[in-house]
């Protein structure tokens, strides 16, 4: 038999802020997660936009911040290609404007540095004896990854 836990449902605004406020101090969120996060915790919409507007006046929150900090963490950290950094983005909710901004900040050549790497790591992980199939596969990851499909070709015909 499964224990059902309820969350205690915050009813005052002035509590939901000073919890938004540590929230948000944490770690760099999107608009949508803190306002998804609010709206969890019970608060009625009015109050909602009114804490997340507080947020932003605030700097607590800011969209351009948190878009920076996505791109160069999931880039430097996970070796994300530009286009699943870009979905991820725009599953947050975060503008288009913003997002190009942020793409901008990655350094073209340690991007395809950082794709040569992931290309001949996994070439050394594999036993994939036709050279075709061995570079369909490996065409494949790179692009799960969220690297271009043209310069993954071109990284395989220089390698």
């Amino acid at each position: 038999m499964e224990i059902e836990r309820s969350a205690k449902k915050i009813t005052d605004p002035k509590v939901g802020l000073t919890k938004a406020e540590q929230y948000c101090a944490y770690q760099e969120r999107a608009q949508q997660d803190v306002r998804n996060k609010l709206y969890d915790w019970g608060l009625y919409p009015s109050d909602v936009e009114q804490i997340i507007g507080n947020l932003i006046e605030n700097n607590f929150l800011n969209e351009e911040r948190f878009a920076r900090a996505y791109v160069n963490g999931k880039f430097n950290q996970n070796s994300w290609g530009r286009i699943k950094i870009k979905q991820g983005l725009k599953f947050k909710q975060v503008p288009d404007k913003l997002i190009q901004k942020a793409l901008k900040e990655i350094d073209g050549d340690e991007y395809l540095n950082r794709l040569t790497q992931i290309i001949k790591k996994k070439e050394a992980t594999m036993n994939e004896r036709d050279s075709y199939k061995l570079r369909y596969k490996l065409q494949q990851y790179a692009m799960s990854r969220g690297y271009e499909s043209d310069l993954i070709v071109d990284v395989l015909k220089a390698g």
